[in-house]
């Protein structure tokens, strides 16, 4: 049985693995064993159904698999981003529950990411193995020059990202620009007008969100409150840093990602003595660890699952002919209210 042969892999038990695949909660193993899982079963194209491994190894009728490779754009190490480990996980829970192998995990922008390194020099970074799979799932953003790359080795693709980029292929979005707006509009309910901003700021839909709100409430904008950064850990607290150096009324703070955010918090948590007033924290992904800041983290939630389910089930049915039109949907975007936002007296 798959489950035993994963455990066995991984030095788990049965039960263990069977609650990490079936994704009962991001509580029932750690982070490593996860990992460690989830490269087993992808290792030996994990099948939870039965009925179905039966059928494969039957010399009768058996009907072959269907294999889809994922392309990561724009990431560096999908272990370094927890937003799109996220989804990258929803992305094979979804692949395995619909009995699909997948063949290539590709960084295409990093070749040399050693996340899977059983893989290195043989999966990841040959965009030309893609020719092998049936379909192919982009995850991130995506260039045209990319784009054009990926669909001259193959034509059946979806591509998941938070705005539609308008390409001639399928596409799973949730709008950054909305969903920043959304987290502006309950700063602003809050009594907030002095609002930074700490995220990318080249080309990028939520900082576009957020000056569009400022714009539309005839509120200023205050450079000084605006921080660029590549919205990782090390440059948000960078930029916190310079914010709170430059710039000291401010009331509250909107990140472009929970990352940022959660550095954020740590920071004003460590300078709480010195800082003497509430400075309200809003973000945008609500990954796992948003749950376990203190305070807790106020975030607007990206359907991650959801839209992993579409993106397989939009791959699958484009590979069976049922559709070729380019099809595009977008999932709507919602505030998790926790405690790290105030009401601005």
């Amino acid at each position: 049985m798959s489950l035993k042969k994963i455990a066995q892999m991984t030095g788990v038990s049965p039960s263990t693995v069977s609650r990490v695949l079936n994704n009962v909660s991001s509580t029932c193993a750690s982070k490593e064993v996860r990992d460690k899982i989830f490269d087993a079963a992808r290792e030996i194209g994990y099948q939870p159904n039965e009925n179905a491994r039966k059928l494969k190894n039957s010399s009768n009728d058996a009907k072959p698999d269907r294999h889809v490779s994922i392309v990561l754009a724009r990431i560096k190490d999908i272990k370094d981003d927890p937003f799109f480990y996220e989804l990258f996980r929803n992305l094979e829970l979804s692949l395995f529950e619909t009995q699909t192998v997948i063949d290539h995990v590709i960084y295409a922008e990093e070749k040399s990411s050693q996340a899977y390194p059983k893989d290195a020099g043989r999966n990841i970074g040959i965009l030309k193995d893609i020719s092998d799979s049936q379909g192919v799932i982009i995850l991130g953003r995506c260039s045209e020059k990319l784009l054009d790359q990926i669909m001259s080795f193959n034509n059946n693709i979806v591509g998941i990202w938070r705005n539609s980029m308008n390409f001639n292929v399928d596409e799973v979005v949730c709008d950054g620009k909305k969903a920043a707006e959304l987290a502006m509009k309950h700063l602003i309910s809050l009594n907030h007008k002095n609002i930074a901003y700490i995220g990318d700021c080249s080309h990028e839909s939520r900082y576009i969100g957020y000056c569009n709100s400022l714009i539309n409430n005839q509120i200023p904008m205050n450079y000084e409150w605006i921080k660029q950064t590549d919205q990782t850990r090390g440059s948000a607290k960078t930029a916190f840093y310079e914010l709170l150096e430059s710039a000291q009324d401010f009331s509250a703070v909107f990140c472009a990602n929970d990352i940022t955010a959660i550095e954020v918090l740590r920071i004003l948590k460590e300078k709480k003595r010195k800082i003497k007033r509430n400075i309200s924290v809003i973000s945008i992904d609500n990954i796992e660890e948003s749950e376990n800041t203190s305070p807790f983290l106020t975030t607007i939630n990206i359907p991650r699952k959801e839209m992993a389910h579409m993106a397989v089930s939009l791959l699958l049915d484009r590979i069976a002919k049922k559709h070729t039109e380019t099809v595009r949907i977008e999932f709507p975007c919602r505030i998790v209210n926790r405690s790290s936002v105030y009401k601005n007296e």
